[in-house]
């Protein structure tokens, strides 16, 4: 029952001492603020732009008539 304990013990300890995981998980975490801050821009960006199309449009419009 003690050789239970120990090795129980030497399993937790070994579990909580492993930080592979930690590595992978601020990574994904990194890339995740990343593609929200691009998705972010790139909608501002295409509601700016699309603003200045459609001004384009309409002078190019005025133009033919």
């Amino acid at each position: 029952m003690a050789d239970m304990i120990t090795s129980a013990k030497s399993l937790a300890h070994r579990f909580a001492a492993d930080e592979t995981g930690a590595t992978a998980i601020e990574y994904s975490l990194l890339a995740s603020l990343i593609a929200i801050a691009c998705i972010t821009a790139f909608r501002q960006l295409g509601t700016t732009n699309s603003g200045v199309w459609f001004q384009v449009s309409t002078t190019i419009i005025a133009a033919m008539k």
